[in-house]
């Protein structure tokens, strides 16, 4: 079976057959028309994803998208969602679909910054652009098309299809005071926030989700990020690692990927491409508001029965932060002409962010506070 059919897994029904016509001794009768023969195609396609399969937030957004493409659609494209490590491991993803071994991934893009660092600004980097401002750089500031630019390079395109909002800095067996503390700390942390954490003397430790638990259990790591309250507590960080620090400025927020291989793209015709978008932009909003709503709860949950200790670096560390950061993320635009491009369109919509959150969001944040206090 080759790859084509293999992939689009075409299932045709037919109902209905001709009926002959009998004719008495004395009389003629006029053949009936042939009855309407009812036919349904059913396209299925394979997601394959960097999560654990049902996972809270991350591995249900891939599941909420899949429902609401094979709902849209009238089931004529039903798609199928494997988990990490079903059909191939969470870091392979990209490659199965730009192979053609699997149609579409759900996945964090900064996993593939191998590829290109251009990557990187369609999930997050440190001290980035926030969930809304990302979602407004793609949808509206240029970034989907230089997305599309950058990811039809490997025979795909993607979209967005989740956010997580602002992620918090980490779980850590020991207090971060001062930037020493930083030397020597084996962290999971990816993307080029991991890249920060290098130039600050520590070693950054690539590891899916499943994997990071055990990690910190043996002492293979000192501390790890992950996503923030609702996922980190599903996870029980907090048995190994009692210091939670806040906020992260690695991922500000942090955008998930639906990719599709591109040739599976191209073969499906304009209203069910509209489907998928459509489904991604319906999973990108419930994922926001999921997110947000559930770490509220789940950090209570955090202190008040578990006792986490929540912390935050320290003005001197967030200084040496922000200056390396700066640093790294501009290094990305040397790679390539594809990467100053993104990088170029990105600074610019981060410039003009900040200028309406200076205005918008922050004094309003710091003036509730001083109304509403504690």
């Amino acid at each position: 079976m080759d790859r084509r059919t293999f992939l689009s897994g075409i299932t045709v029904m037919t109902a209905g057959a001709a009926t002959a016509c009998s004719q008495e001794s004395g009389r003629t009768g006029s053949a009936p028309a042939a009855p309407a023969i009812n036919r349904r195609q059913t396209r299925r396609l394979r997601m394959v994803t960097t999560w654990p399969t049902g996972f809270p937030g991350l591995g249900t957004a891939a599941e909420r998208i899949a429902q609401f493409v094979t709902k849209m659609s009238g089931g004529a494209l039903e798609v199928k969602v494997y988990g990490a490590g079903e059909i191939v491991g969470a870091f392979e993803v990209f490659d199965a679909v730009s192979n053609g071994v699997a149609d579409m991934y759900h996945a964090a893009e900064y996993y593939w910054q191998g590829r290109s660092p251009a990557f990187n600004f369609f999930c997050a980097v440190p001290l980035g652009m926030t969930a809304h401002e990302i979602i407004s750089w793609v949808e509206y500031g240029g970034g989907q098309e230089l997305w599309e630019n950058l990811s039809g390079q490997f025979g795909l395109i993607a979209f967005q299809a989740g956010n997580t909002g602002h992620q918090m800095g980490g779980w850590f067996k020991r207090e971060i005071n001062t930037l020493q503390d930083f030397r020597g700390l084996r962290m999971r942390i990816p993307g080029l926030g991991g890249a920060v954490l290098r130039e600050l003397g520590g070693a950054a430790v690539a590891l899916s989700g499943g994997e990071i638990y055990p990690s910190l259990q043996s002492g293979a790591i000192d501390a790890t990020e992950w996503v923030g309250p609702w996922n980190d507590l599903a996870f029980g960080f907090y048995r190994e690692a009692p210091y939670y620090y806040g906020p992260g400025f690695h991922e500000p927020g942090s955008a998930l990927a639906l990719g599709l291989n591109r040739e599976v793209w191209d073969s499906l015709p304009v209203d069910q491409q509209t489907i998928i978008r459509t489904a991604c932009r319906a999973a990108n909003n419930q994922s926001l508001a999921e997110f947000t709503y559930n770490n509220g709860l789940a950090l209570h949950t955090l202190i008040t029965d578990h006792g986490v200790q929540l912390r935050e670096f320290s003005p001197d560390i967030w200084c040496e932060i922000g200056r390396i950061s700066e640093t790294v993320v501009a290094d990305t635009a040397t790679a390539d002409p594809i990467s100053r491009a993104v990088f170029d369109s990105y600074r610019q919509t981060r410039r003009l962010g900040r200028d309406w959150a200076n205005v918008s969001e922050a004094p309003y944040y710091r003036n509730r506070e001083l109304v509403l206090g504690r």
